[in-house]
Parts: structure tokens; sequence; C-alpha cells
């Protein structure tokens, strides 16, 4: 006697027991010809796999088949780092504190060394100030960027970035010391204008600016090349360009960071724990957009 059940069969509601009784009582009544009395089940029994008919099988074989049903209860998403509102929030809200104190602690110090003429005279004396501090500024650029355990773990990771801001703040200080206090100050204006617009732009756009990240990078590197080449080169059009460029290039970065700090729907999305690094990106791209703001200003003049 052959017996397929084509329609799924569920094991834990104890299904396949009537089918298999229901099959060994039409055998044993086609054998004796008399009807034989099943005792009831003690349970149901789980069994696994799905047996199929073999070649020569007898008549009296039976067949059961049995399909799996997922539900979608089953299959849940596995949340990620920004599932919560509150954690994001938090994160964000963490980044611009310690963004804005990098800020004014710079801005204090650009101040002290764009009105302090006695300060501002003896750097423009002695330029070796400049490069005795470009070693210790890059070893410590250098931890922060690629020592991930470290930029994680407190206290370690602020007094990394405090002593990285202090040391940018000389280097910017340093650089004023070569402009008029008026062109300093018309360029931090004009970088908190563009740094504002910028901000509000990525946070309102939908287009996906965290995909062009390896095309920034290979810019980033043609500038810095076409930078080098200007140090052999005196041309007025060729340094108003290259101040242009970067300006535009830092403009795009800036905006790339802050949506790899909010995250949301955007294709990249920085960790939660990452709040240093994202302040330390979004501190840099500012700084770079101050100094080619105020080399398009100084070329001006």
């Amino acid at each position: 006697m052959d017996l397929e059940a084509s329609e799924p069969i569920d094991l834990g509601a104890g299904d396949h027991q009537h089918l298999i009784r229901k099959a060994a009582d039409g055998t044993i009544q086609t054998k004796s010809g008399q009807p034989h009395k099943t005792s009831p089940s003690p349970g149901p029994k789980q069994t696994q796999g799905k047996p199929h008919p073999k070649t020569g099988q007898r008549a009296d074989s039976y067949v059961v088949q049995i399909s799996d049903d997922i539900t979608p209860e089953e299959s849940s998403a596995v949340p990620g780092p920004f599932s919560e509102t509150s954690i994001r929030r938090a994160f964000i809200v963490k980044v611009f504190l310690l963004l804005s104190a990098q800020l004014i602690v710079t801005g204090a110090i650009i101040s002290v060394f764009i009105f302090w003429k006695g300060l501002k005279e003896w750097v423009l004396k002695n330029p070796w100030f400049i490069y005795a501090i470009w070693p210790v500024f890059f070893v410590v650029l250098f931890v922060l960027a690629c020592c991930g355990k470290l930029r994680r773990q407190v206290p370690a990771n602020y007094i990394l970035l405090g002593i990285f801001t202090v040391l940018q703040g000389l280097l910017l200080g340093a650089v004023s010391a070569f402009y008029e206090a008026e062109e300093v100050l018309w360029a931090i204006a004009a970088t908190c204008l563009v740094t504002l617009s910028l901000t509000l732009f990525a946070l309102q756009t939908k287009w996906d600016f965290t995909l062009l990240n390896g095309v920034l990078f290979v810019l980033l590197l043609v500038l810095i090349i076409y930078g080098i080449l200007l140090l052999f080169i005196q041309s007025y059009w060729l340094h108003l360009l290259y101040a242009g460029l970067g300006t535009v290039l830092f403009s795009l970065y800036l905006v790339m960071d802050v949506q790899l700090m909010v995250g949301g729907h955007h294709h990249y999305s920085l960790d939660p724990e990452e709040y240093v690094f994202a302040a330390l990106n979004i501190y840099l791209d500012i700084i770079n957009l101050f100094l080619f703001i105020l080399q398009l200003i100084g070329l001006r003049q």
C-alpha cells in the first residue's frame, strides 16, 4: 500500500503519527483480512529528513513527504550600531561637543598670535618654530589615526586629542602671523559660514557623499603633488588655482565626514565608539578649509 502526503505536515502537532497508524492498519487488514486495533501512541515523536521511495520497494510501503515552512518571525534582521535613535543622538552630541572645544581652543591660540605683536614678531624672526612642531604634530596624528584601541580608550583618547589640538593651534597661529589680523578674521568668518552651510547641506541632502571616499582620496593625492610642484614654481594664477581646488576638495570632505558621523540611510557610517575619530576628521576638514580660504584672501590683497 502506497500512502503519500503531499501537503506539509506539522511534526510538533503529531499529524505524522496518524498517517503511520493508518498505513499500519491498512497493511494488517490486507494480510489477515481482519481489522486491527492500534493502541494510542504515548506521544508524538520527531522524525528528521525526507524519506523517498527506493527502486524495487514493496507494495505495502508508504511515503511521507514533509516540508518545512519558514515563518517571517524566524528571520529577523541584525540591529546595526545606529539601530536606536538615542545611541546615534548621543554619539552626534558627543562629537559636536568635542569639535566645539577644539575650535574654541584653536581660535584662542590664533588670537594670541595675531594680536600679541611681540609674539608675532618673534615668530617672523624664528621660522624654526614651525619646523620644530611638525614632527610632534605628525606623530600624534599618526597615533590617533592608526591606533584604534588607543583611540577608544578613555582618558588616553581625550589626552591625545587635546595635545593634537594644541599643536594644531600653535601651527595655525604661527602661519597666521604671516598675515594681517584683518585677513585672518575674514578667513575665520568665511570658514564659519562655509562650515555651517555645508553641515546643514550634508544633513538635509539625499545624495550619499560617503560613496566618494576613494575618489576624494585620489584627488587629495593629486592636490598634494600639485602643492609640492608649486614650491618650485612662482606663479600667481597657479597658486590661486591651488587654493581654489583645495577649498572645493575639503568642502566635499566636510560633507562626507558629516554624513559618516550621522549614519542612517548612508552607505557607510562610523561606529558609535569612534567619536574621537569623527571629531578629528571634521576638525581637520575645517582647519584645511581655513588655510585655503586664508590663502585665497591673502592672494587677493
